[in-house]
C-alpha cells in the first residue's frame, strides 16, 4: 500500500475508533478491566465490618489484636492485543473482511486504553510470532499500531495459538489484560490458554462471517483454503453436504466455547455483516 494511501486509511480508523472509544466505551472499559489487579498496601487495627478473610494472622498474633490486610487497585494496566494474521482473517462476504473488523475492534481498545491511561501493546500472530510491539503509552504509539494492522503482511498463512500465548507468558511479567482476536480456526490450544490465563486476564474475541457458519445452496463451487492453499469442488446443492458442514460448525464453536470456559476466559463473537459496536458494548457491561 502506499504511504499517501496508507496514511489516508490510518487516519479515518483514527477518527472513528477514537471517538467511539472517547464517547462510548471510556466508562464500560474502565469498569470492566479496573480493579483486576490489586495489589498489598498496608495493615491497620480490625474495624467492625472488615472482612475477616482479610485479618493478617501473623501481625495479629505478635500484637494481641486483631489486624487486617490493606489493598489497593492498581490504577496503571498493560493491555496486549494478540493479533491472527493468518490468511483466513482475508475473509468476508456481507459488509467486511474478518481482517477489517478486527483492525477496527484493536483500534477501539487501543484508544480506550490510553484514555484510561493504561500501557497497549501487540503481538501479531500466524502459526508463529510474527513481530511484537512492546507496551507504551501515546497517541504516536497507537498511530503506529494502527499502520501496523493495516499494512502488516504475515510470512506464514497458517494459524497456530499456542506459540503467542507461550510468548505472551514469557515475555509480559506483570499481569496484563490480554485480548486476541481471532476466528479460532487453530489446532487445540487449551493447555496454552490454561497457562496464560492463569497468569493473566485473557478474552477472547472470536470474528466470524456469515458464510462460515452455513454453505448456501448454489451449486458446484471451487472453493480454497486460505491458509493452506488447498482447492476443492463442493456440491452445495447436496444436503447431505450442507448438513455435515453445519454439523462440523456446530462441533467447532462448542470446542472453543468449552476451553474458554474451563479457561476461565471470557469470549464473545462478532459477525463481519453486524457492526461491532452494540455486542462489544455489551460484553464490557457484562464484565
Amino acid at each position: 500500500m502506499e504511504a499517501t494511501e496508507l496514511l489516508k486509511k490510518v487516519r479515518r480508523i483514527e477518527i472513528k475508533t477514537r471517538g467511539l472509544s472517547k464517547h462510548i466505551f471510556a466508562g464500560e472499559y474502565h469498569s470492566a478491566f479496573k480493579g483486576k489487579g490489586i495489589s498489598f498496601s498496608e495493615v491497620r487495627e480490625y474495624q467492625y465490618g472488615d472482612d475477616i478473610r482479610n485479618i493478617d494472622w501473623n501481625v495479629t498474633a505478635r500484637f494481641d489484636h486483631p489486624y487486617i490486610k490493606v489493598f489497593e487497585e492498581e490504577r496503571e494496566l498493560t493491555v496486549m492485543l494478540l493479533i491472527d494474521m493468518s490468511g483466513s482473517g482475508n475473509f468476508g462476504t456481507k459488509g467486511s473482511f474478518k481482517r477489517d473488523i478486527v483492525t477496527e475492534i484493536a483500534a477501539v481498545l487501543s484508544f480506550s486504553a490510553i484514555f484510561n491511561n493504561d500501557k497497549i501493546g501487540v503481538v501479531f500472530f500466524s502459526d508463529a510470532v510474527e513481530k511484537f510491539i512492546p507496551p507504551k503509552k501515546g497517541r504516536k504509539h497507537i498511530l503506529r499500531i494502527i499502520r501496523e494492522l493495516i499494512d502488516f503482511e504475515a510470512k506464514s498463512k497458517k494459524t497456530n495459538l499456542d506459540e503467542p500465548l507461550r510468548f505472551l507468558t514469557n515475555a509480559i511479567k506483570k499481569r496484563c489484560t490480554a485480548f486476541i482476536l481471532s476466528d479460532f480456526l487453530v489446532p487445540d490450544f487449551e493447555e496454552a490458554l490454561r497457562i496464560a490465563s492463569s497468569k493473566h486476564d485473557i478474552v477472547a474475541l472470536k470474528i466470524s462471517d456469515p458464510v462460515e457458519t452455513e454453505i448456501p445452496d448454489i451449486g458446484l463451487i471451487k472453493v480454497s483454503d486460505s491458509e493452506t492453499g488447498v482447492e476443492k469442488w463442493i456440491d452445495t446443492s447436496s444436503k447431505a453436504t450442507r448438513d455435515a458442514y453445519a454439523s462440523w460448525w456446530a462441533g467447532h464453536l462448542e470446542r472453543n466455547r468449552n476451553i474458554f470456559k474451563r479457561c476461565a476466559v471470557d469470549a464473545t463473537e462478532f459477525r463481519t455483516n453486524v457492526d461491532y459496536v452494540k455486542p462489544l458494548m455489551n460484553f464490557f457491561k457484562n464484565r
